[in-house]
């Protein structure tokens, strides 16, 4: 983190309370028992602890620095005070959160790294790690579920001082939030990959949530453009406050045309306003391929080279839980999407099971939470979508999943593991989707070894 300690204090509105090592940071941390050599502490306030009150630990763990409030400083008793102001700097601000949001903009303000913002209410994570895979240059991106308004500064402070391009996923969970992290990355590119029901809860309507992403594009640049879907829904009334505008999907500027799946591989000819390429991309599931043309549609706003993206697409890899691909004893095919659920993926990652060509299809659903008072008939809906689309056998899992009318419904994914074990045959293909308030991992962590014991 090539700042001085001067332009960090002065990034932040800090005093500076304890002088250090000379140089710069390599990182920041938020968790006292991670800090160490190099790393700058930000102690945040929580719901029961002021993290400020752990700074003497940081700085006793050798961090190069640490950040609190002052209301975190005052409760430190006069031993602690002392050994606070040994051996690091030692920065006070009004607000920790907002010092670290105000460093991270400092920063990447100083990498000069162009920037391409990410949000939506199902595939943005995908979109990203596509992103990553496919656009030039030194690239750096989120790394599991750093898209908050913490997880994206942190995001930030971490990218090498060589990085050319920050891919930042951006997750909300009311109005503003968007706002709020679009200020911090200022995209230069602002992908919208859909809205649907997710967070209904929250926000009372698809409308609110349109309006509550769309606010990703406030922050763009005179130059700057949105890449959204050819059927923007309830988005469509905010694209007009778009500098540029990019549409991807059937129709649109960035659109797939002659597909061919064979062997795991989707190969697609991509047209776009830059010329049309064939890629070859390592997945086959639809949904993904729309993921695709997104994040291509975000390379052609950047002026990439479609050549050089179609080579890096085989380098394609996906975060753990989304639609990981596992092969058990028997040729029995085990997709773990249990990252998250709302209506839109929960449908998509169905069909893809459905169109999977097994010998027999199995659905292990838990609760898609977070969409209010209809609730029950979104997951009445994906029950219903879940046969038409073919799928032989569902399993609920919790009490809520009972809205599926699912074939059997069992108390815990501990239950629905071991029917799992019992009912499974060669041949068949299963997906374990929920939101992660379901405990779905739990399922696909021991289904291996249960099958491998069943049919050994």
């Amino acid at each position: 983190m090539k700042l001085t300690p001067q332009e960090i204090a002065a990034a932040m509105g800090a005093e500076v309370v304890a002088e250090g090592e000379p140089g710069s940071p390599r990182r920041a941390v938020i968790a006292s028992g991670d800090a160490g050599p190099g790393d700058l502490f930000f102690g945040l306030k929580g719901a029961s602890r002021n993290g400020g009150e752990f700074a003497p630990a940081a700085i006793e763990a050798g961090a190069w620095g640490a950040v609190l409030d002052q209301q975190a400083r005052q409760s430190l008793l006069p031993d602690e005070a002392q050994n606070l102001c040994r051996g690091g700097w030692v920065l006070v601000v009004e607000d920790a959160l907002g010092g670290m949001q105000a460093l991270a903009r400092a920063y990447r303000r100083l990498l000069g790294a162009r920037v391409v913002g990410v949000t939506g209410s199902v595939g943005k994570t995908s979109v990203k790690d596509i992103s990553r895979a496919l656009l030039p240059g030194r690239v750096h991106a989120n790394r599991e579920n750093l898209n908050t308004e913490i997880g994206l500064p942190l995001t930030i402070l971490e990218a090498p001082e060589d990085t050319n391009l920050l891919v930042l996923e951006m997750a909300m969970r009311g109005k503003g939030q968007i706002a709020e992290l679009a200020a911090i990355a200022e995209p230069e590119v602002a992908v919208i990959t859909n809205v649907g029901p997710v967070h209904v809860e929250l926000l009372g309507s698809v409308e609110a949530i349109a309006a509550a992403k769309a606010e990703i594009l406030d922050d763009l640049p005179p130059g700057g453009t949105a890449v959204a879907p050819v059927e923007a829904g309830e988005l469509e009334p905010h694209l007009e406050r778009a500098p540029k505008l990019l549409r991807f999907g059937p129709g649109g500027d960035v659109e797939a045309r002659e597909v061919n799946v064979v062997d795991g591989v989707t190969e697609a000819s991509i047209s776009t306003p830059l010329g049309t390429q064939t890629f070859h991309f390592p997945f086959i599931e639809a949904h993904n391929l729309t993921n695709a043309l997104a994040a291509i549609a975000a390379g052609v706003a950047l002026g990439a080279d479609l050549a050089g993206m179609a080579d890096r697409a085989a380098s394609i890899g996906f975060s753990r839980f989304r639609g990981e691909r596992l092969e058990l004893p028997g040729g029995i095919v085990l997709v773990n999407d249990c990252y998250n659920a709302n209506p839109v993926s929960m449908r998509a990652a169905l069909d893809h099971l459905a169109g999977l060509g097994a010998e027999r299809t199995v659905a292990v659903l838990g609760e898609m939470g977070e969409l209010g008072p209809g609730s029950a008939g979104y997951h009445r809906e994906v029950g219903e979508h879940a046969r038409d689309a073919g799928v032989d056998f569902v399993i609920g899992v919790g009490l809520p999943a009972r809205d599926y009318d699912p074939d059997e419904l069992v108390a815990d994914p501990d239950e629905a593991a071991e029917l799992l074990a019992q009912r499974l045959e060669p041949g068949d293909a299963v997906l374990v989707k929920g939101s992660r308030s379901a405990g779905l991992e739990a399922v696909a962590e021991q289904l291996p070894e249960l099958v491998a014991a069943e049919q050994g």
